[in-house]
């Protein structure tokens, strides 16, 4: 059984016990804190039977290593990915949408792109195994959540997995700088849909970039003035909701 690592944040805690309440073990909160939010926190974990200690505020910041703790700290079972097979089943979905991370190393990022995740109805959020973030405390804070909630696959082999969603009727769009790539707006997203994001620095690996049916990038303002900057790519996870957003807009108006 993996080792309990400490939980910070209302909305991650909050979504943790929620979710998973046999994971939670100690519930830690800043001595003085009486609002609304730590009362209603600490009422779901007593009524969950786990104990709750007061504690100091720099004890709080030791215990989970982060200033951002919002005065609470939950001693917890750390979350295991998603069982792989969950894909074949959400892919029998006539709307099934799937975001694809290919080496999303950034904690930052794929806990942002998570919590997008979520508000925009992705079913399933698929990582390879290597080379990216893990279900960190950090992701759980940043996604605000999400983490508990929306499905996160991690995959041996990435390039077989999306073969695999597009035996099932997947088509799968991936996002690049690239001369064959079309425009965000000019293709269709409805229907069964992955949606593959690179990381930053390197975009997609070759045999993730040569699985996928389409190639999308996101249309910017051509500005000259500001051509030196670097102003060609975006961060993934602000890239990662803009494309979904996109995604959500069509299958809304359909």
């Amino acid at each position: 059984m993996a080792k309990p690592i400490h939980f910070y944040g209302i909305h991650a805690i909050n979504a943790l016990l929620n979710q998973r309440p046999t994971d939670a073990l100690q519930l830690f909160v800043q001595q003085g804190r009486d609002d609304e939010q730590i009362t209603s926190l600490i009422q779901t974990a007593e009524a969950m039977g786990v104990s709750v200690q007061p504690t100091s505020k720099d004890k709080l910041t030791a215990l989970c290593d982060s200033p951002q703790h919002q005065g609470v700290v939950l001693n917890a079972r750390p979350l295991s990915p998603a069982d792989e097979s969950l894909l074949d089943r959400l892919a029998q979905k006539d709307e099934a949408l799937f975001l694809v991370l290919d080496q999303i190393t950034d904690a930052h990022n794929l806990g942002a792109c998570l919590r997008t995740a979520l508000a925009m109805g992705v079913d399933a959020v698929i990582c390879p195994k290597h080379h990216s973030a893990s279900l960190t405390p950090t992701v759980a804070k940043v996604s605000v959540g999400a983490m508990e909630v929306v499905p996160v696959v991690a995959v041996t082999n990435l390039a077989r997995t999306l073969y695999s969603l597009k035996q099932a009727g997947v088509f799968v769009f991936g996002t690049a700088l690239d001369d064959t790539a079309k425009s965000l707006f000019d293709v269709t997203f409805t229907g069964k849909v992955g949606i593959v994001m690179g990381s930053e620095g390197e975009g997609m690996r070759r045999l993730t970039r040569e699985t996928c049916d389409e190639l999308i990038y996101i249309p910017m303002q051509d500005n000259p003035t500001y051509a030196h900057v670097g102003f060609d790519s975006l961060n993934v996870s602000v890239a990662t909701g803009m494309v979904l957003c996109e995604v959500r807009r069509q299958r809304l108006v359909k």
